[in-house]
């Protein structure tokens, strides 16, 4: 089973290592990074690298894709990249399950996956998937079809745990959530619009605004 995880310039670091870390385990599991080069790709901090072992053109056909988001300055040239968005059409005909994280609904919206369909995404981006002719749910992991969304970073644990469950049985999935110790005691409950003080989200929808006022100047 080839399980390709999609990079590119910007990416944010969680999106790609959760599903890594809960997918990986599974039986006869291949687990590969795939670019448009088989260089080294850098994340949104700028100070995480990740080296593809693949080239997009050498992974045509992989079972499961998932795509990791990223900031929207990031991920808004890959909606428009021609190699992206034409290796995720070509692979899609062959996947049992299409996945991503965050913003990485986008891409899957760009390339015309999520139209009509159930999907999530980091909630900042909720509009934006809408937009783009998905039905945005604030959901943490949405399933429709082969289609699986993680909403925003930290959800793509749950996103492999998820989809391993649905693969290798609950148990199995058990297993992995058990030996990565994945059992969330945050120190704050501030991890979603709902939950968070209103002044933080008000804060990060502003900036949110300007950023995208900034962009279309």
């Amino acid at each position: 089973m080839q399980i390709a995880i999609l990079l590119y310039p910007g990416f944010t670091a969680l999106d790609a290592i959760g599903p890594y870390q809960t997918l990986n385990p599974l039986p006869d599991a291949e687990v590969l990074f795939v670019a448009e080069r088989a260089a080294p790709v850098t994340d949104d901090n700028g100070t995480l690298t990740l080296t593809p072992r693949k080239t997009l053109t050498e992974v045509p056909d992989p079972d499961i894709v998932v795509v990791p988001g990223g900031p929207p300055e990031n991920v808004q040239p890959q909606m428009a990249n021609p190699a992206v968005l034409d290796w995720l059409r070509a692979a899609d005909a062959h996947t049992t399950w299409t996945t991503s994280v965050c913003t990485g609904s986008l891409l899957l919206a760009a390339a015309g996956f999520l139209k009509g369909r159930r999907a999530t995404s980091h909630w900042l981006a909720l509009d934006a998937l809408q937009g783009l002719g998905a039905e945005p749910t604030g959901e943490r992991v949405v399933f429709d079809g082969k289609y699986v969304t993680a909403a925003g970073v930290s959800s793509g644990i749950d996103m492999g745990l998820t989809l391993a469950g649905k693969i290798a049985g609950d148990p199995y999935a058990q297993g992995i959530q058990l030996m990565i110790e994945y059992d969330p005691q945050p120190p704050y409950d501030a991890g979603s619009p709902e939950k968070a003080p209103a002044e933080l989200v008000e804060k990060f929808r502003s900036e949110e605004s300007e950023e995208a006022e900034a962009a279309q100047a």
